[in-house]
């Protein structure tokens, strides 16, 4: 299972163990039993001195393996083979269960030490699945810390009796004590603060106590971390605060068109970018939603920004780079079948389709790349498209045709998301050129229209467009003195990585220069 390269590479990493670790499978005779017996057999046997691989487990779940301190019963199982996207969470729980720190704040490391009462994690992922990895690594590293925290990573399809059971319809997927706890990506910090009651306080404290800033960024993308690490250069004091750092890369699988980044992962990128802004000792502040913007009441003066926690922050300068979302197709039942059958990232959850009927709403690139990737997976595709032609490149319209399994209708106006009440069975759709409705039975829809900015909470405060974007001139200047903006939230056209770093960069130079400008008031 594992070949000479990547055995090398263990062994280099297990080094860094200090403390003997046990692997211990609950094995049946499942394919999947037999791979995690290989599995788990070779890791020992590259460090046969400090890793111990056991067959006689008795968990209640097979296949499956847990990862424990010798003498100890820390509560870390994989119910996967866990390669692929998930074959980094394997490694870092083999080293931390080894004794090896984690790179967390050390206060971070004694909330979840100091964490009261019984927690089990049973997170459903698939191995194809690009946010997985964080919500997975996030559990298991409060299991080895905490003696009372439970960490089960579950591959939906080695369970699709369970998936179907629970109505599990996108990952990561999480229950804690057996009740539903949250979908999508989640960091540590998020979930921390949710099981942890008194966090959000004391974080608003804490925010409530910093020094203004001369160059506060809103948001996390490669527009707020290339205005973050252009205003840090100029020896200012600069801050980023944001719901999550990396914004859509986070959801973005594959990059190939970041110049001098031949291709890269989305969540590889937003972690370079991270290093990045950390590298030149900006503030960040992730998990916070901001509720508005009061502009300095004078030239020179502070900003006041307000944040959903009750916090404020205050900056002479401030920088608008809140991205954008998926965009809602808004009929009757995409809001109440959302995770229960629709679904907006193809690479997360198409897995969960295996051998079933699902559609893709959207004929642009995102659409189509959707479609030809689930057509490998899936048991057949129907696009549907509002314009009369599909609007993607035309080299992935034609590997989209040369597919047997996929089926395309333009001119589709979607008109209702059906279902049973506990999940998706289908959707309704018009021919705009004929008037004839139609309906097709499906097991699930995946939403590709493109995004919506991220500005609802700017309204009154700076001129937005008809379609909610921040209006910015050439040098990144909105309608209110001492707020610039940049990516995906403003009128510059075309939404691509490279552009929003760009602008971010020219924003935080104007910025800059109406410091230097302005005296301080």
């Amino acid at each position: 299972m594992l070949d000479d390269s990547i055995k090398a590479q263990l062994a280099s990493y297990f080094e860094r163990i200090s403390q003997p670790i046990e692997l211990i499978a609950s094995l049946d005779d499942s394919t999947a039993a037999a791979e995690i017996r290989e599995l788990v057999t070779e890791i020992a046997a590259v460090a046969p001195a400090k890793i111990a691989a056991r067959l006689d487990g008795r968990f209640e779940r097979r296949p499956s393996f847990q990862i424990t301190r010798a003498g100890h019963d820390m509560g870390v199982h994989f119910a996967a083979v866990p390669m692929g996207h998930e074959f980094t969470s394997l490694l870092l729980a083999l080293l931390w269960a080894g004794g090896h720190p984690p790179k967390v704040e050390a206060e971070v490391i004694e909330q979840i030490r100091s964490l009261e009462g019984d927690f089990r994690f049973d997170t459903w992922m698939s191995l194809t699945c690009h946010n997985c990895p964080d919500v997975v690594q996030a559990m298991n590293l409060m299991a080895v810390l905490n003696p009372r925290v439970r960490a089960v990573a579950i591959d939906g399809g080695l369970f699709q009796a369970e998936v179907e059971q629970r109505q599990i319809m996108a990952v990561p997927s999480v229950f804690l004590n057996g009740e539903a706890f949250g979908n999508g990506r989640m960091e540590l910090g998020e979930i921390l603060a949710r099981i942890d009651t008194g966090s959000a306080r004391r974080e608003a404290a804490k925010l409530d106590a910093k020094a203004p800033y001369d160059v506060l960024v809103i948001g996390g993308g490669p527009a707020g971390a290339a205005a973050a690490v252009y205003a840090a250069r100029k020896g200012i004091r600069t801050g980023i605060v944001a719901e999550r750092f990396g914004g859509q890369t986070l959801d973005t699988l594959g990059i190939e068109n970041y110049i001098s980044v031949l291709e890269t992962e989305g969540p590889k990128f937003a972690a370079a970018l991270e290093a990045h802004v950390r590298h030149y000792g900006v503030d960040l502040m992730t998990r916070q939603r901001v509720a508005g913007i009061d502009p300095a009441a004078t030239p020179g003066g502070h900003a006041t920004v307000r944040l959903e926690s009750g916090a404020a922050l205050q900056a002479r300068t401030v920088i608008l780079a809140t991205g954008a979302r998926w965009r809602h197709i808004d009929v009757p039942g995409e809001e109440a079948y959302k995770t229960r059958g629709v679904a907006y990232c193809p690479h997360c959850d198409g897995p969960l389709f295996k051998g079933k009927d699902v559609a893709v709403i959207g004929g642009g690139n995102s659409g189509v790349e959707a479609a030809i990737d689930l057509a490998g997976v899936v048991r057949s595709v129907t696009l549907l498209e509002f314009a009369d032609r599909l609007r993607a490149d035309q080299v992935l319209v034609d590997k989209l045709r040369s597919l047997p399994n996929i089926t395309i209708h333009t001119n589709a106006q979607t008109t209702e998301i059906t279902g049973d009440g506990q999940k998706m069975n289908g959707l309704r759709y018009k021919d705009r050129a004929s008037g004839t409705e139609h309906r097709l039975d499906l097991a699930g829809v995946f939403v590709q229209i493109g995004l919506v900015p991220n500005t609802e909470f700017l309204k009154g405060t700076v001129e937005l467009s008809r379609h909610g974007e921040i209006i910015v001139d050439a040098k990144a200047h909105t309608s209110v003195s001492g707020i610039y903006a940049a990516g995906d939230a403003t009128t510059v056209p075309y939404k691509q990585i490279v552009i929003a770093a760009g602008d971010g960069a020219k924003a935080a130079l104007s910025a800059f220069d109406h410091l230097i400008r302005t005296p301080a008031a």
